[in-house]
Formats: structure tokens, sequence, C-alpha cells
């Protein structure tokens, strides 16, 4: 069983993988002028658009989103509506973080806000993915020994390894190097895109080889 969960895991990821592959080869191919450096926000948002596309298509095929226990459109438009408003309210928490570690407040408003939107579409809407829009299971996930799955455990390891890539872009940007890449938020977005990447294939690689040690509690 873990295994095939393990297989499934792997799968997933290499799909997600290939979407921001895709979101940087194709427009680079359709619109004159695009990099990553030179149209960062439109590479920014090519890059969020195709993770929450492929990211809500695989997970939902998978069936690992949680199964709604009411069956009315109500219910679901209800959720919907709930998902919808987390993944905002994640941008502006994030927006309002990123300026508290030192962002601009209104000279680069936009590209703050844009950063925000990326770090949600890699963490928040994994988050909705995989737990619905439950903040007491999102809360219950990243506690102390709170997994209860290796979808969890996953979540608990990309999600980690993101933020980390976010915090660590960040470094170069004081540094007067004269860098394209030191723009604001460009290495920031790059280090959250390329630890996100990592945690893709850190994941099921860690719970693979701990698989052993891994116990969960029942649901």
């Amino acid at each position: 069983m873990w295994d095939h969960e393990i297989r499934a895991m792997a799968s997933t990821h290499a799909i997600i993988a290939a979407s921001v592959f895709m979101a940087t080869v194709l427009p680079a191919a359709l619109v004159q002028g695009f990099s990553v450096y030179g149209t960062h926000l439109l590479w920014l948002y090519s890059v969020s658009g195709a993770v929450t596309a492929v990211s809500v298509a695989v997970f939902w095929l998978l069936g690992i989103t949680p199964p709604t226990k009411k069956h009315t459109v109500g219910y679901k438009l209800s959720r919907l509506f709930r998902s919808c408003l987390y993944f905002f309210l994640s941008c502006l928490f994030f927006h309002t973080v990123v300026v508290l570690y030192g962002a601009p407040l209104i000279e680069c408003a936009l590209e703050t806000f844009s950063l925000a939107v990326l770090l949600t579409s890699l963490t928040t809407l994994r988050c909705l993915c995989v737990l619905g829009p439950n903040v007491q299971a999102w809360i219950r996930v990243f506690s102390r020994h709170g997994a209860m799955s290796v979808w969890d455990t996953c979540l608990q390891i990309t999600v980690a390894c993101t933020l980390v890539g976010a915090w660590v872009g960040a470094f170069p940007i004081p540094l007067d190097w004269d860098r394209p890449w030191q723009v604001w938020p460009v290495s920031c977005s790059l280090g959250a895109t390329i630890g996100f990447l990592t945690g893709l294939v850190g994941a099921p690689a860690w719970i693979h080889y701990h698989r052993k040690q891994l116990t969960y509690k029942c649901k």
C-alpha cells in the first residue's frame, strides 16, 4: 500500500514539476522578449497559474482531495468559495509577512503581492488540495507529530522547502553585485520555485527511505 502511494506521489510530483518547466519554456517560445529576468512578473504568474491548474486537476483525478460529505450543489459551491477565500487571504498573509521582513511597503507593492501569489500557489494551494478548506486540519498537520498519512508528511516537506527557498533567496538582494536576478523579487521567487521543486523530488525519496520508521495515528 505504501509503495503504491509513494509511486502515485512521485508521479504527481513529476507532472507538477513538468508544469513549472512548461510554464517557463512555452511563454519563451510564444511571447517575444520573454525571460525570467526581463519579464519576471509574467514568468511568475505563468508558473503560479500552471501549478494551480495542474495541482487541482491531478489531486482531484487521483482522489487525494478530501471527498465532500454532502453532495448538494450549495455545499460544493460553499466549499469552493471558502477555498478561493482562503487562497486570497493567504496572499494577503504572505504579502504582510514579506513586508514585515523588509520588503518595500508601497514602492514595489505589485511585485511583493505577486511574490505572495506565487508562495500561496506553491504552499496554501497544496493544503487546499490535500486537506480541503479545513484550518483545523492544517494546524494538525503542521503541529508536532501531526501527520496522519504519507501525503501529510509530503505536505510538510514541500511547504517547508518552498518557504526556506524563498527566505534563502532574499540573502543576495542587499549585496552590491548589480546582477539582474537581484532585482526584487526575482531571487526570492526563484528561491521559492527551486525550493518547491526540491521538495517535490525530496519528499517521495525521504518517505521511501524512512517508510519503516514512519508510524501514523488512525484518522
